[in-house]
């Protein structure tokens, strides 16, 4: 069975590529954006099963990128990857299918990732 695409959406490329090298090297097909303009275009074409998105991005933050997919009818799951102290809330205002509040350990990102696609490992 073919494992899920995923894709992350950071702004600090630091971050976005290491859960990128995470998760490709569990397997999963990954893609990249900076900012939630580039994430649109995308989601357009890869059709990821997963968007990990940052909230706090240039040109299109989070809240927009989560009103324009909802507006083109665009149904993703989102896992929400922010510093702020309110993460769980706004996850809850995009209404996200989780969070994970930065720093996250990988362990937790891998079972929170494995847990939203269906590939949950040892379940």
């Amino acid at each position: 069975m073919t494992a899920p695409t995923i894709l992350v959406v950071d702004d600090d490329p630091s971050i976005r590529g290491l859960v990128a090298e995470m998760l490709d090297l569990e397997g999963y097909p990954v893609h990249t954006a900076a900012n939630g303009a580039e994430a649109l275009a995308a989601v357009e074409q890869e059709q990821p099963a997963l968007v990990l998105l940052d909230m706090r991005m240039p040109v299109m933050d989070g809240w927009a990128f989560a009103r324009e997919t909802r507006r083109r009818g665009l149904a993703l799951s989102i896992l929400v990857m922010t510093a702020a102290q309110n993460a769980r809330r706004w996850a809850d205002e995009i209404s996200a299918d989780g969070y994970l509040a930065k720093p996250f350990d990988l362990d937790d990102l891998l079972r929170t990732v494995g847990r939203l696609t269906g590939q949950a490992k040892g379940a």
